[in-house]
């Protein structure tokens, strides 16, 4: 069985470090969770993965709806999401809920998790995609009329048999209002509690048991967030997840008003946020794990970090340039002097051999650095030095 030791607390912020003990491996807090959207890292090997340092990875329960019920039970008993990866990591799954959500809003005003600051509501806007009711949501998806709800998505999870897994929300958009987060607010409370339900029974025949964190909802409004904290906290679930839409600006205060009535005792996880900045301001604010796309998906198209920003590769002033992406960085593609210049050549090459080994040395680099960037953040909280380590990261970056 899984489980969390808080071990240190910083005396300027919230900002804490712990340790999640899981069946395939131990994770320390802060710590990054990297998609792999279908139990896997596109061009890296199990091999790759070890030498990132990667702690934790996150997976998709709608993508891998079909996958899991079309495979049988292993001799081995090992976890359906181990036997992806091709390898031994923690990992997690989501709900399935955020993609219900993506199916919602499709492209109108370019909805998403997040949504520009100065981005004006439309009111007139309405989920003609999908029908939710007290007991899922229906929705066409490849021209197939679909159901999903929280009995169903702890169903597939179980499946799945990841480490940690979550409980089935209703995600709301930041277009949304103060009636609908409302609503949706109490239908997340409703299908929390079935889920802990479904979960106890579903346990009872794995052999890896899994943690199910709850998840809190609310949208921007600082009343429903508080309610859903209060509600979804007092619940006996095994940790908490922060979900929700909302802009870049709202990360901070909308986390100052949820984590004070969560658990102290218990991990909490932020949906879908990762950038640089937004690190920062989940681990001053309490939180112990977040995941993001960022880091595999803009590796793929050449973006690379650095400590001081982001570069994009495949530029013209990188062809001759035969320095490493950073100087003095230990990760797989900088330690054996892969230069900048090849690196170029391969992810812009059309032939796809050459193009995806591009694509590998940027994966490893990236996911180094942002794990690299939270074991700094973790030295500086237990020498009690976060807050000086934030303003002179961020100030170079």
């Amino acid at each position: 069985m899984s489980k969390f030791n808080l071990i240190f607390k910083d005396q300027k912020t919230k900002a804490r470090l712990g340790i999640l003990s899981t069946p395939h491996g131990k994770v320390y807090t802060p710590s990054y969770v990297f998609v792999g959207t279908y139990g896997k890292f596109l061009h890296l090997s199990p091999r790759d993965i070890k030498k990132t340092k990667m702690q934790l990875a996150i997976s998709n329960t709608f993508h891998l709806w079909n996958s899991v019920l079309s495979v049988q039970k292993n001799k081995k008993n090992d976890s359906f999401l181990i036997n992806r990866f091709g390898t031994k990591l923690p990992t997690m799954t989501d709900s399935g809920g955020f993609q219900v959500l993506s199916l919602a809003f499709g492209n109108q005003n370019h909805v998403g998790k997040f949504m520009t600051d100065n981005a004006k509501k439309d009111k007139t806007y309405k989920r003609s995609r999908v029908k939710i009711t007290s007991k899922g949501v229906s929705f066409l998806f490849n021209d197939q009329k679909l159901f999903l709800g929280p009995e169903l998505s702890m169903k597939l999870q179980q499946k799945i048999d990841a480490d940690i897994i979550f409980a089935f929300d209703h995600i709301t958009s930041p277009l949304d209002d103060f009636k609908y987060n409302k609503k949706a607010v109490e239908l997340t409370n409703k299908w929390a509690l079935i889920c802990l339900e479904e979960h106890a029974k579903n346990q009872k025949s794995l052999k890896n048991k899994q943690m199910l964190f709850g998840i809190v909802q609310g949208g921007i409004y600082r009343k429903l967030r508080e309610k859903s904290a209060k509600q979804i906290g007092s619940l006996p679930f095994d940790g908490f997840g922060v979900g929700g839409s909302y802009t870049k600006k709202q990360i901070s205060k909308m986390l100052g008003w949820v984590t004070p009535y969560l658990p102290e005792e218990k991990p909490r996880h932020l949906l879908g946020v990762g950038k640089v900045a937004d690190i920062f301001e989940a681990v001053e604010n309490g939180i112990d794990t977040f995941d993001c796309v960022i880091p595999t998906r803009e590796a793929r198209h050449g973006r690379l970090y650095t400590k001081t920003g982001h570069m994009d590769i495949r530029r013209g002033k990188y062809a001759k340039d035969e320095d490493v992406i950073e100087k003095g960085c230990a990760c797989p593609t900088c330690a054996p002097k892969i230069s900048r210049s090849r690196i170029r050549e391969l992810i812009k090459s059309t032939d796809k051999k050459l193009n995806a080994s591009g694509q590998r040395w940027c994966l490893m680099h990236n996911i180094w650095f942002f794990n690299k960037l939270l074991e700094n953040i973790r030295i500086s909280i237990q020498k009690g030095k976060f807050t000086e380590f934030k303003k002179k990261f961020l100030k170079n970056f």
